[in-house]
């Protein structure tokens, strides 16, 4: 797939990629992912964590969750802010939360404002997305809002440091960008590690 397609059009392509693969090969994808991610000296030395569930044929991010607890590293995953429209809340996450579905069909922890974690002390915010090229651009589903959030970490290098889950699938030549997208410095793939050179 090149650039010579829009947005759009990748994002319905890609999505039909992921969602193609059979229940084992996702398994076997998570298991890939985990082994990567627990090496990562980031993650080894970080407490606080943010990471998204699975949806729409999205990498398992499970295994690698599990993990965490049992490494004793704080889990929280983002939910839609009712009040601050294009925007997210990261809410702590453990085996007893309460799960609600949002207005995208997305599990996400029932509102408590007792388990809200600022983004400022968070050490790592696993970025979900649908396509990504070599240079780390990444496009999601539209909505716009992880780049909102990772924008002050682009333009000073301030809060957590994200970092792309993704198939190896959703890997393209180079993508249509738009003046609001924030590239990531660091992708991770069950086959790959890619790493990006992005703006000081």
């Amino acid at each position: 797939m090149n650039n010579t397609f829009n947005r759009d059009q990748i994002r319905q392509q890609v999505r039909a990629a992921r969602r193609a693969l059979s229940v084992q090969q996702q398994m076997m994808e998570a298991e890939k992912l985990l082994v990567r991610l627990i090496k990562l000296e980031k993650v080894q030395r970080a407490s606080s964590i943010a990471i998204s569930l699975a949806f729409d044929g999205e990498i398992d991010t499970r295994p690698f969750i599990n993990w965490c607890w049992e490494n004793n590293k704080q889990v929280y995953l983002p939910v839609v802010d009712p009040f601050n429209k294009g925007h997210l809340l990261f809410l702590h996450y453990t085996v007893n939360t309460e799960m609600v579905s949002n207005k995208y069909g997305i599990s996400e922890p029932k509102l408590n404002q007792l388990q809200i974690c600022p983004i400022s002390q968070l050490d790592i915010i696993f970025t979900p997305l649908v396509a990504f090229d070599k240079q780390g651009n990444r496009i999601g589903m539209g909505g716009g809002y992880y780049d909102r959030m990772l924008a002050p970490w682009f333009d000073n290098k301030t809060g957590p440091y994200p970092i792309g889950l993704a198939h190896d699938c959703q890997l393209i030549d180079a993508l249509p960008i738009e003046p609001w997208d924030v590239p990531l410095p660091e992708i991770i793939t069950p086959s790959n590690k890619h790493l990006f050179i992005t703006k000081n």
